[in-house]
């Protein structure tokens, strides 16, 4: 039900009370009750897989009589397959290590004490999101295996299907003895709760908005409370003069077409002057079999068109332009430094690749691109937080405080100071 309350700025401050309350008994939960409550919210979402799936057509139906186009459809639908990799996602959470309350960096001083650094939850998580009803049960499970509260906001098209998964949430969270309140959704579609919740320093520590650019772009300008957040993946793989021209081919094949909508998809391919033609003639034909629009700049175009292979003029918002669909903007560059202009000029700081067998290239890459993932010979779509061994992701950060790149369990997280002493005094 679409609860509407008459004083937005209330209610949402009082789902920030509970959400703190909670957060205070989260800290000091011991893994094995966070355990027991992703577990126990698995097997509800499996046994409630035809009432997730009845609230979800509520949703579909009025999806399609908005005139909502197939793809977004698609990302809403809540189908077998959707709900046992929720259900499983939850279980592999399950066996990733529980950072609250490592010890770390331990080290005595002059005086005798010894200083470290403890890691901790960051208290109470606001994350904003659209769309995907699978981010509620990802959000929630990363949030209590790492001791936050969490209050969700998910998007109105999907308001069904996210309340009823929030509802197995809470239920896993009681069966353990955990709080309900640790996982709270808000339950009006109305936008002013937007605004209430990321201006609510006092109940809430971090937002982490996952969406569109114009969500995302709303909430850093509007946002009291510290984000976590990437506005763009303008995602470039370069191709050096020095590279294995088979695994160049490979690399920029699949971090174009493997997916097309995803933020680490490659929007802009960089050559190298001295292999273009080579490299061109057989991508050319690669993108083309797949329907993938080329456009190029005069190189790209001289060599492709020689080739018979299709290619428009790229402009300059060309190389601004995350596309997330079957299109890719090609430049020829003079080396590894006009490359590294480039994505200085245009980039995201999301991921940049180079494909290269030179070892002090490949260095200079690593050191002097700015971005929260910098990789050599291999493929932009490794950026994920499963790839990376994080077991899962809260979202993407191209901030430079605190969380970069992929976000799992340690960037739920923060570190304090401890000191352990055995009676010293400072003199």
């Amino acid at each position: 039900m679409d609860i509407r309350p008459i004083d937005i700025e209330a209610y949402v401050a009082d789902v920030g009370r509970r959400a703190r309350a909670a957060s205070r008994a989260m800290a000091r939960a011991p893994s094995a009750a966070k355990d027991r409550a992703l577990a126990a919210t698995a097997a509800a979402i499996r046994r409630a897989a035809p009432a997730l799936q009845a609230a979800n057509a509520k949703d579909l139906e009025a999806a399609r009589a908005a005139g909502l186009d197939a793809a977004f459809v698609d990302r809403l639908a809540l189908t077998d397959k959707v709900i046992e990799s929720m259900a499983a996602g939850l279980e592999q959470i399950v066996m990733l290590p529980d950072p609250i309350g490592e010890i770390g960096e331990l080290r005595y001083r002059p005086t005798g004490i010894q200083v470290g650094r403890m890691r901790v939850p960051l208290g109470v998580i606001g994350i904003i999101y659209e769309s995907r009803p699978n981010v509620t049960i990802d959000a929630a499970g990363l949030c209590i295996k790492s001791g936050n509260a969490t209050i969700l906001r998910g998007g109105s098209e999907a308001i069904h299907s996210n309340q009823a998964l929030a509802g197995l949430v809470r239920e896993g969270l009681r069966d353990a003895g955990l709080p309900e309140d640790a996982v709270q959704m808000i339950e009006t579609t109305d936008r002013a709760a937007v605004g209430a919740l990321i201006a609510n320093p006092a109940h809430v520590d971090v937002i982490v908005p996952r969406g569109g650019k114009s969500l995302i772009e709303r909430i850093a300008r509007d946002a009291k409370v510290p984000t976590i957040k990437h506005l763009d993946g303008i995602c470039h793989v370069y191709i050096d003069a020095a590279a294995d021209l088979d695994k160049a081919v490979a690399i920029a094949d699949n971090a174009k077409t493997q997916r097309y909508s995803p933020c680490n998809t490659m929007e802009t391919l960089l050559v190298d002057a001295p292999i273009a033609e080579v490299a061109l003639s057989r991508l050319g034909r690669i993108y083309a079999d797949k329907g993938v629009e080329l456009r190029g700049d005069d190189r790209t175009l001289r060599i492709l068109s020689a080739l018979g292979l299709p290619c428009v003029p790229a402009t300059e918002e060309d190389w601004r332009t995350e596309y997330l669909a079957p299109i890719l903007s090609i430049r020829v560059v003079d080396g590894l430094d006009e490359a590294m202009d480039h994505i200085a000029a245009y980039g995201s700081q999301h991921t940049d690749a180079i494909v290269t067998e030179d070892y002090s290239r490949a260095m200079r890459f690593l050191r002097e691109v700015d971005s929260a993932s910098v990789m050599v010979n291999a493929s932009t779509r490794f950026a994920d937080g499963f790839e990376y061994g994080l077991g899962a992701e809260i979202g993407i950060s191209t901030d430079k405080l605190h969380a970069r790149g992929p976000v799992g369990l340690e960037g739920l997280t923060s570190l304090k100071y401890v000191v352990l002493g055995s009676g010293q005094v400072r003199g």
